[in-house]
């Protein structure tokens, strides 16, 4: 099994918040292909530098446990740059585990 977990911004990067159908949307629609989401309660800070420019995110993190494939990491690339899209970002952090579900 492989775990992604996705952080997504709660504002613009021009400090505008996102709307929160978004995440809704986001949250259906990887429902939709994976069965099941999960979404911490608690804030993540995140602080990053580019081109020259500090920013600070305060995000949610949203995890995905799915049986690791070809498929489903071309959907979670292909995803990405929808997500990239939807919240306006430069880029949205993705990271993919091993895990064992006991």
């Amino acid at each position: 099994m492989v775990r992604f977990e996705l952080l997504l911004p709660l504002c613009y990067n021009d400090g505008r918040p996102v709307d929160k159908h978004k995440f809704r949307e986001t949250r259906d629609e990887l429902i939709e292909r994976f069965g099941a989401v999960s979404t911490d309660s608690v804030i993540v800070s995140g602080h990053w530098l580019y081109k020259g420019t500090l920013y600070e995110d305060k995000l949610i993190r949203i995890r995905i446990d799915a049986v690791e494939s070809e498929e489903v990491r071309q959907f979670i690339t292909q995803y990405k740059e929808i997500l990239k899209e939807r919240f306006e970002q430069f880029d949205v952090y993705i990271t993919a585990q091993q895990i064992e579900v006991l």
